[in-house]
Order: C-alpha cells, then structure tokens, then sequence
C-alpha cells in the first residue's frame, strides 16, 4: 500500500524558506506569485491491506517523527 504525508508550517509561523524561494521565484521572471510556503512531503509504502491500521500507524508516525506538531500540520493520504 502507497501512502503520502505532507508536512506544512502552521498559519501564522514565518517562513524564511518560503519567502526566500518567493524572492528567487520573481528574480526568475515568475509573475505574480504572491506567497509561498514549504513543506515536506514523505511517500512511504507500507505493508498490509488495511487502511485504517496504516492511516493510524502514519498518524502516529507524524506525531512522533515526521512532523513538529507544535509548528506544523500534517495530512496523510493511504491510497489503495
């Protein structure tokens, strides 16, 4: 089973990289970006066929590991 978790800084937390990826963006001719935020994004195959218990296990991954929930939201996608 495919899974995805992405990782992205909680509103109102600045984002240097961001803004430093904004900034080079319109040094590029890019018009019209008005923000930009990073992230992370983790895809991970897991073994099993339950989704339930791989969406559970991953949440707990995030928790622990992938994410610093104090500063950072995170989403997990189990596909089929």
């Amino acid at each position: 089973m495919k899974a995805r978790v992405t990782v992205t800084l909680k509103t109102g937390i600045l984002d240097p990289q961001g803004k430093a990826i904004e900034g080079a963006l319109r040094s590029l001719g890019v018009m019209g970006v008005t923000s930009v935020r990073q992230g992370k994004v983790f895809d991970i195959e897991i073994e099993g066929a339950d989704k339930a218990k791989a969406e559970a296990a991953l949440k707990q991954a995030a928790d622990r590991l992938l994410a610093n929930t104090v500063i950072e939201n995170y989403r997990v996608e189990v596909m089929v």
